[in-house]
């Protein structure tokens, strides 16, 4: 290896055979006095063993040579990559012959004598050979060493093996892209369950700024559901993140509407990798909304099971005694999983309807036949606009509910008390729903679900649902010969 400097100022003697870097008590670069000197003796090898302690205790191989390409220093980490010692190393000339080939260390040489000619820290890559003979291809870092003059003294090289180094960057390129343009939000939240970080997407979902959310308490940004994450997130900083992901409902604070959201969770521990013991920094919270793959999901899980209700109603009601108990058969069935209540209303010739069947009013239960009320013949007493009116009068289905959602109430009732009981429902109604009950061609009465308040209202395709019902109860009251002429 040629000289790197036409005047050479060392970087240190070369001599010795420390395991770490040089021998104790020897003259840091650049600087004088002997490790035997008088004055601050003692504290001089104190630096120098410092120093020796820092390089060790670095993350990637060094080495430092002199303006005449002499090693002169070698540390833990470059014995770990290549396995040369520091007594292999240091008083070497170049790298040829020994952790270079001839070739790779030509290359390598060359480079060094650029980088103590020009300012600043340059990277390049270059192969290095092992005590055992394999080439390792290293990625170093490289910058010159000033002598006291201010003049290049020599260049010291860190160094790690490139594959190390790529799977660094390819986690700093992970985060990166993960915080700057990812479908899933991304949010860092603390030891104390308070976001440090958000990107875009999260942003977006929580329907807030990036810089809003930081530092907020979770409950600040949802209504419903904050329980659930919190729960999760301390589980993760507990005993580490779950084997799969979570589905959580919630509601956003910011979200006028009050919209219940679906999110699909996975959570991350994040800890430091410069712990003696593993200690948690927060917890990796990543997120999707699946609010319409969820809704379908559990719509068609919901279609199935009705319509399983009623293949099993129809298996079921072959087996009755007398069609009447087949329809109430049919009614038991359907409040599976549907409503609370049933009530079932035969309608005469003058178009009044009379109470046939029902549920218990207190606490659900099976359906009965009213045989008393059926053979008296008296009709229960709706009042004028009531629900099961006006699905004869439609032919149709009404739906209604108590409340600002719900369908007005002609009487003003605001209660729910009041207005269960102008409609003759049983106390704690809150949703209605009556359909028209037909079998060839002729209106045979109305059938009535109802639901509590702790129900959601009934929708279109609980419509749809109380129709096929009331189709094959029409048919069984038209089998017992019920079914009147109107």
């Amino acid at each position: 290896m040629q000289p790197f400097d036409a005047q050479p100022k060392p970087l240190g003697d070369g001599s010795g055979d420390d395991d770490t870097c040089r021998p104790p008590g020897a003259a840091c670069p650049g600087e004088g006095g002997t490790a035997d000197a008088p004055a601050g003796g003692e504290a001089y090898g104190g630096g120098e063993r410092l120093l020796a302690a820092l390089l060790d205790g670095m993350e990637a191989g060094f080495a430092a040579f002199d303006g005449d390409g002499v090693v002169t220093h070698w540390n833990a980490e470059a014995v770990r990559i290549l396995g040369w010692t520091a007594g292999d190393a240091i008083g070497r000339r170049g790298l040829s012959g020994w952790a270079a080939r001839a070739a790779d260390a030509a290359e390598a040489e060359e480079w060094l004598r650029r980088v103590m000619g020009s300012p600043g820290r340059h990277v390049h890559e270059f192969a290095l050979l092992t005590k055992d003979g394999h080439r390792v291809l290293v990625r170093a870092q490289s910058a010159a060493v000033p002598g006291p003059d201010g003049r290049p003294a020599g260049v010291y090289c860190a160094f790690s093996e490139v594959n190390a180094q790529i799977d660094l960057e390819r986690s700093i390129a992970l985060s990166e892209a993960l915080f700057a343009g990812a479908s899933w939000g991304v949010v860092l939240i603390d030891a104390d369950l308070r976001p440090a970080v958000a990107n875009p997407t999260a942003a977006r979902l929580l329907r807030t700024g990036r810089d809003e959310v930081l530092g907020r308490p979770l409950g600040n940004l949802l209504v419903q559901g904050v329980e659930e994450l919190e729960t999760a997130l301390q589980h993760v900083l507990a005993e580490g993140p779950p084997p799969a992901t979570t589905d959580l409902w919630v509601t956003l604070r910011a979200d006028p509407e009050g919209r219940r959201r679906c999110w699909r969770c996975g959570f991350v521990r994040l800890g430091s990798p410069l712990g003696e013991e593993p200690a948690p920094l927060g917890v990796g919270w990543l997120f999707i909304d699946i609010t319409r793959q969820k809704t379908a999901e559990t719509e068609g899980a919901q279609v199935r099971f009705r319509y399983q209700q009623l293949h099993r109603a129809d298996r079921a009601a072959a087996e009755c005694g007398s069609a009447l108990e087949a329809a109430a058969l049919h009614l038991d069935f359907a409040l599976a999983g549907f409503a609370d209540h049933a009530l079932l209303d035969l309608a005469d010739d003058a178009g009044r309807l009379i109470r046939i069947a029902a549920t218990p009013a207190g606490e659900p239960g099976p359906c009965r036949l009213l045989t008393d009320s059926a053979g008296s013949g008296i009709p229960v007493g709706y009042p004028a606009a009531h629900p099961a009116l006006q699905a004869l009068e439609r032919i149709g289905t009404v739906r209604t509910s108590c409340g600002p959602e719900g369908t007005a109430d002609p009487a003003g009732e605001d209660a729910p008390e009041a207005w269960a009981a102008a409609r003759r429902w049983p106390a704690g109604t809150a949703h209605g729903l009556v359909t028209v009950l037909r079998s060839r061609g002729r209106t045979v009465g109305a059938l009535t679900f109802l639901r509590g308040p702790g129900r959601r209202l009934f929708d279109r395709a609980d419509a749809a649902y109380a129709e096929d019902v009331a189709a094959r109860v029409a048919m069984a009251l038209d089998l017992a010969g019920l079914a009147g002429e109107r």
